[in-house]
Formats: C-alpha cells, structure tokens, sequence
C-alpha cells in the first residue's frame, strides 16, 4: 500500500460512529486509507464485508482491517509493527474506542472499567503510536469525548442531560478530555494537532440493543452526524473552532471544558 495516502486509524470501528466514519472518510477522497481498527478480527472483517455491501459503489479510499484491543499493551504494540511495516506513518488517528458500563457491577467495578477503556487505553495507544505520527507531515488526534464529560456542563441547571447521573462514564470522559488538553500542550512542538470532540447523543452500541432503542425513542441522532463533522475537522473545515479552548462539538463552536 502506497504511504502517499492520508493514513488513518479509528478504533472501535467495527459499529456506531467509529463504523459510519470509515464510511464517511472513505467515501470522501481516494487520499484517504482507513484503518477499520475492531477487537475482535472477525467483527472486524464482518463490518467491513457490511460497508463494502452497502456502499460500495461510493467509496473512493481504501479500507483494511486491523486488530487492536486499546486495553491490551501487546494489542497495541502489533498494531504499531502492522503500521509501521505497511505504511511507515499514521497520520490520523482517531480514539473512537469507548465503553458505558451499563451491566449491574459495584460502583468501584465500573469506575475501573470506565477508566481502563476511555482513559488508560487512549493513553496508551496514543503514546505507543507517537512514533508513527511524528512521521506524518501534518499528524492529529482526536479523542472521541462527550459532553457529559463536561465539568462545566454537569453543574449548568439548563443543560439538558443534567438529570443522567452516569458518573464513572462521565468522569472518564472528563478524563479524557484532560488528556487530550496535555497531549495538546505537549505534542505542539513537534506539530501534531490534537482535539477532544463531542460526538452528541447518538445510537450507538455502547448500552447494548436494549440501549439503542431508548436511544432512537429518545432522539438520539445518527453516528452518521459525528462522522461527517469528523471528516470535515480531517480535511480542515473546522480549524476556526480547533483554535478554541473546549470540546469541538459536532454542531458547530466548541462546548466547555
């Protein structure tokens, strides 16, 4: 695979957003490469068996699949040696794998899963891939966030998902965010472009099927929303609102730290 291409990895891309971004990138330019990054190699291969059967016909990059379990430091590093060996460099990537513990386990239970996926795992696919970005000419990392993560937002009486309680998922995403505020300060230097987005409410695996139908009743948008946003931040439409100090929302603007 020729490295001339635009060279991005999302994990967590097997469903949800992380499934409609692949589409949407790939759909957008021939420049682009996508990395459909999944768990498990055989949901990999079945999300992409699926996009290549529905949208065929309007991709124009190309797709390959890559195994990569963001809490797995082994995981993590043969997906480094995958990269490196056929590509060189990774350009873009994209910390879209997440979790919402939703099954009944103890509070601490939940603060560590939370905290495994949406902290610890970003932390270490981020840095042990740092190598291969400072390859790329024009290097970004997004960190898929929420605005449930916003510390602003929790304690604002209008906002109008302030009656969900969710505290482990929403102090690792504020987590999350505070990472994303460090690896920006600390990757200035060396050029590599660095953000938190808030994707809004949408349906998503993330709680299971029942979950997904609330969602829809509920309102909850299409991942296909967040997914353009993301290709329009990728090919620059959104550098006005990156310069801000918050979250890039999907909407538009920034939402507070």
């Amino acid at each position: 695979m020729a490295s001339d291409k635009t060279i991005v990895l999302i994990t967590g891309a097997n469903s949800g957003i992380g499934y409609e971004t692949v589409v949407a990138l790939s759909s957008a330019s021939a420049n682009f490469h996508v990395l459909l990054g999944s768990r498990s190699m055989e949901k990999g291969q079945k999300a992409l068996e699926s996009l290549q059967l529905a949208h065929g016909d309007s991709l124009k990059g190309s797709i390959s699949v890559l195994q990569i379990d963001v809490t797995d430091q082994t995981s993590i590093q043969a997906a480094k040696e995958q990269i490196d060996t056929q590509f060189g460099k990774l350009d873009v990537l994209i910390n879209n794998a997440g979790v919402i513990v939703y099954q009944q386990v103890d509070r601490l239970a939940a603060l560590r899963q939370s905290f495994e996926t949406n902290v610890i795992g970003q932390v270490m696919v981020t840095e042990t891939l740092e190598p291969l970005l400072r390859k790329a000419i024009k290097p970004y990392v997004i960190y898929v966030s929420s605005g449930q993560g916003s510390v602003t937002k929790r304690l604002d009486a209008n906002f109008e998902h302030r009656a969900i309680r969710g505290d482990p998922y929403r102090m690792s995403k504020a987590a999350l965010n505070m990472l994303a505020a460090c690896h920006r300060y600390n990757y200035a230097d060396w050029g590599c472009r660095v953000l938190a987005f808030n994707p809004g409410w949408c349906v998503t695996n993330l709680t299971g099927e029942a979950g997904r139908e609330m969602r829809r009743k509920g309102g909850a948008r299409d991942p296909k929303e967040p997914a353009v946003a993301l290709v329009d931040i990728i090919q620059g439409k959104r550098d006005v609102d990156i310069e801000k100090n918050g979250m890039v929302d999907v909407d538009g603007g920034v939402l507070p730290w």
